[in-house]
């Protein structure tokens, strides 16, 4: 049988190697972690674990599986490794949005994560998810991370988010016999990324102390996390570069078909069972010996408390069992949410969500934006609809929601969440300007000090929520902008509150009143501004919005960086660089080229202004005034812009990062003539990036 392979092999981890675990609180404290090397990342959910909380008990069986020391209660599979805890759930709020498990994503990445473990997603028609989701599984597949993700525990032909996304591994759960478990999830996409490990009684810690016994995808997951984490250390131990996805590679290719005689189990076998020798032997430059290929699944009992064969299987929940993420939809119009699903005594049908799983938008697409100016530089527009409201207090650490977005959203259920955000770090970000009042008082405090409004020659009591009138109120009250908090949307949803702080706040409240007047001029106005840029510091506090959303705080540190995007300004830019050059392009085809430049990174590579990479994509848009005179003779030659990209510099000054931003132009009208791309070098080291050097170009046939 080959049985407590792990432990024949001396395997434990190696320290260098980084698994995050996105889920529930952890209780760090328990006797099986002692010694265990696990770092807490601060996050939009609360970080300490509750004896009682569901969530709590969730997130701690699924970190012990893979960090529990040995000799101890529960022995984990690779124990030597590094742990990153990033709560993402919380034992009052089993839901969260799409967002928010971006953001979780986005954590675990910038802190060095080689593997990251999701026991929980959001059930889904096709395996669609919203575009933040996509954009962070994206970021894992760029930067080389391993994202391993339960496939649900619905017991159907159904997707979950994110396992079904391209590049992610995704876990289904089996029995001591290899066999599928009745409520595992299975699916053709699994079929291609997707492997089966033990998932039925799996042996864990538990929040206080003591140990349990728990089924689910959830539990199969880490069990696959963690044969990974072993596989990378062996990759390390051999003198080589840890290779996430050679080793997804390698399980996937080693994994083992099911019972031949069972037909009916074929469909939902995945794409094997997990086969923990095979992967070592690929590893190695080995070939799948006959032996290999149909010997039992060795046992890792005492690495993971499981009774048989290495399968991974959802879980079909025995009393106590933590759920698996799943997706609903709630009434009216947000984000999408992470659930945290209650144990399945039976497979549950599909449902069928309210609407598409797609980041809903918020309004038309805008028009092209007008030449950046340096903030102060007009006020910030007021949203189409009502701003939700945020919080009238300061801005201070605030917990989790206990209730869900009163709009529409897609919801993602968690089989566990992960803990704390991670450390402060610099943020870029697009979007537009907004305000909350956070609670009703707050809200009827400004009703009652805003002055009477005239409307046609009738005064009207005063409405808070018109942005003309806050606009007015604030340009004579300056003071009460710091009772406002202050928010960066993206297609109406909140994404950051931002908080002045320091000697230049009360000229960065000048600021956004100044934006947000621009905000709520015509789009034929040389004032009119479609979008803001607020670089800032992003910090470990949160802040609660009157609708219960709970978004992150950004710190901006001056006025420096704070731009409004002025269209109109910028196409005339654009238009006296085109004569300068020779061209005759009109108005229109400027306008044309610029909308598609602009809304390309708005709305097709938006992102949360992180990562360096998104912090220097989104300064290559701010910085329009010099895209506009870069690619003046394409678009004097009729061309439109073809694509977007963002590579690491290989020239780079001491102690920077740098970025090379590639836009490349094509003919609409003619496919065979050469493409024009151009290259500028942005270093985002500081908290307001900044170009290095000259642009370059030169023509391509591809």
């Amino acid at each position: 049988m080959n049985r407590d392979i792990l432990r024949t092999l001396s395997l434990k981890g190696d320290h260098n190697i980084r698994v995050a675990i996105l889920d529930g609180p952890v209780d760090i404290a328990h006797p099986c972690f002692q010694g265990a090397d696990l770092t807490v990342l601060p996050t939009l959910a609360p970080t300490a674990a509750r004896s009682d909380g569901f969530m709590s008990a969730h997130g701690t069986h699924v970190a012990s599986i893979i960090f529990g020391q040995p000799e101890t209660s529960v022995p984990g599979i690779a124990p030597q490794c590094r742990g990153l805890i990033v709560p993402i759930f919380s034992d009052d709020r089993r839901r969260i949005t799409q967002l928010d498990l971006a953001r979780g994503i986005e954590r675990a990445v910038n802190a060095g994560a080689h593997i990251i473990n999701i026991s929980g997603g959001e059930l889904t028609d096709f395996g669609e998810a919203d575009g933040w989701l996509e954009n962070a599984v994206s970021l894992c597949r760029q930067n080389n991370v391993l994202l391993v993700a339960a496939a649900g525990n619905n017991g159907c032909d159904c997707l979950h988010v994110p396992a079904a996304l391209p590049a992610v591994l995704a876990v289904g759960a089996m029995d001591d016999h290899g066999h599928p478990l009745d409520f595992s999830n299975w699916g053709s996409t699994y079929e291609q990324q997707g492997i089966l490990a033990p998932g039925e009684d799996i042996l864990g810690a538990k929040p206080g102390g003591g140990t349990e016994r728990l089924s689910g995808t959830s539990f199969a997951t880490p069990i696959v996390s963690g044969v990974a984490a072993l596989l990378l250390s062996e990759q390390v131990r051999r003198g080589e570069t840890p290779d996430p996805q050679k080793v997804r590679q390698l399980l996937l290719q080693s994994a083992l078909p099911c019972d031949d005689d069972a037909p009916e189990q074929a469909r939902r076998c995945l794409a094997g069972r997990l086969n923990v020798s095979g992967a070592f032997t690929l590893l190695k430059g080995g070939n799948m010996s006959e032996e290999l290929a149909t010997a039992s699944f060795p046992s890792v009992e005492a690495s993971c408390g499981c009774n048989g064969g290495l399968v991974a299987a959802e879980p079909t929940t025995n009393s106590g069992s933590m759920p698996a993420l799943s997706v609903s939809s709630f009434a009216g119009a947000s984000p999408a949410t992470m659930e945290a699903a209650g144990p399945l005594d039976e497979p549950q049908p599909l449902p069928s969500p309210a609407q598409p799983l797609t980041q809903m938008p918020a309004q038309p697409l805008p028009s092209p934006a007008q030449p950046l100016t340096q903030m102060p530089a007009q006020p910030l527009p007021f949203p189409a609809q009502p701003l939700t409201q945020m919080p009238a207090q300061p801005l201070t650490q605030m917990p989790a929601p206990t209730q869900t977005l009163s709009m529409t959203t897609n919801q993602v259920t968690p089989s566990q969440a992960p803990s704390e955000l991670a450390n402060s770090q610099f943020a870029y970000v697009l979007g537009t300007l907004g305000y909350d009042f956070g609670t009703e008082a707050r809200r009827d405090t400004f009703k009652q000090l805003m002055p009477p409004f005239d409307f046609a020659g009738n005064m009207v009591p005063a409405n808070p929520y018109d942005a003309r009138q806050m606009v007015d109120y604030l340009g004579n009250n300056i003071s009460e902008a710091r009772s406002l908090i202050w928010t960066v949307n993206i297609e109406l949803t909140p994404v950051y509150a931002i908080d002045p702080t320091g000697p230049f706040a009360s000229s960065t409240y000048h600021a956004l009143q100044e934006l947000l007047s621009g905000q709520i001029q015509a789009e034929d106005n040389e004032e009119y501004v479609e979008r803001v840029s607020i670089p800032g510091v992003l910090t470990n506090r949160s802040v609660k919005l009157f609708s219960g959303q709970v978004v992150p705080v950004v710190e901006p540190q001056s006025t420096r960086g704070l731009y409004g995007w002025k269209v109109n300004g910028l196409v005339n830019a654009a238009l006296e660089a085109v004569r300068a050059e020779g061209g005759d392009a009109g108005e229109a085809r400027i306008r044309q080229t610029l909308d598609g430049f602009l809304n390309r990174i708005y709305y097709d590579l938006r992102n949360l202004g992180t990562t360096s990479q998104d912090r220097a994509l989104n300064f290559a848009v701010t910085n329009a005034f010099q895209a506009a005179q870069t690619f003046s003779q394409s678009v004097a030659a009729g061309m439109e812009l073809d694509s977007v990209t963002v590579e690491k510099s290989p020239f780079c000054r001491l102690d920077s990062d740098c970025w090379d931003i590639k836009l490349k132009f094509f003919d609409p009208e003619n496919n065979r003539r050469a493409k024009k791309i151009y290259r500028f070098t942005i270093d985002v080291s500081d908290l307001v990036p900044v170009t290095m050097g000259e642009v370059r170009s030169w023509s391509s046939s591809y």
